[in-house]
C-alpha cells in the first residue's frame, strides 16, 4: 500500500513534469516588469500611478527584479498594475521519488558501513556478495521514516 508521502510525491512529480519545460524560459534581460511595461507602451510614471507609488519606486522595482532581489508581494503588486499574473514554482531538479530513494540509499550505505566496521572489529564481517541486496532492502525500509534527511543514523 502506498504511503501518504509516496502519494504526495507521485502527485507532485506529475505536476512538475508539466512545469519542467518552462524552466528553459529565461526572463528578458531587463526583467518581466520592464518588458511588459515597454510592450504596453507604459511609462514608469504611469506604472507608478497604477501601483500608487512614486516613479523612483518603479525604478528600484525594475532594478531589484533584474538583480533577483525583488520581493514576491511587490512583484504581485506590479503584476496587478500590469494586468498580469505572477507564477511561483519551486521545481526539484529531479523527481521527488528519485530524491527520496537516493537519500535512503545514501543513509543506508552509511549505516551499513558503520555496521560492517563494527563487525570487522568483532570478527563478524558481513558477506559482501549480499551487500547490494542488503543495501537496497535497508534503503527501502528507510523511505518515509523520520530522520531520513538528518545527518544522524535513523
Amino acid at each position: 500500500m502506498e504511503t501518504k508521502n509516496a502519494q504526495a510525491r507521485r502527485h507532485l512529480d506529475k505536476r512538475f513534469a508539466r512545469i519542467r519545460p518552462l524552466l528553459k524560459e529565461r526572463p528578458p534581460h531587463r526583467g518581466w516588469i520592464r518588458a511588459i511595461r515597454d510592450a504596453l507602451g507604459m511609462t514608469q510614471p504611469e506604472l507608478a500611478a497604477r501601483m500608487g507609488v512614486g516613479q523612483s519606486t518603479v525604478v528600484d522595482l525594475e532594478a531589484s527584479e533584474m538583480h533577483g532581489t525583488v520581493k514576491l508581494d511587490t512583484l504581485r503588486r506590479a503584476a496587478e498594475a500590469l494586468d498580469a499574473e505572477v507564477l511561483y514554482f519551486l521545481v526539484p531538479r529531479s523527481a521527488l521519488a528519485e530524491m527520496v530513494t537516493d537519500q535512503a540509499r545514501r543513509k543506508a550505505a552509511v549505516t551499513l558501513t558503520q555496521v560492517a566496521h563494527h563487525g570487522r572489529l568483532e570478527n563478524q564481517e558481513l558477506d559482501l556478495a549480499d551487500s547490494d541486496e542488503e543495501l537496497e532492502a535497508f534503503a527501502s525500509g528507510l523511505v518515509d521514516r523520520r530522520g531520513l534527511w538528518s545527518d544522524g543514523v535513523v
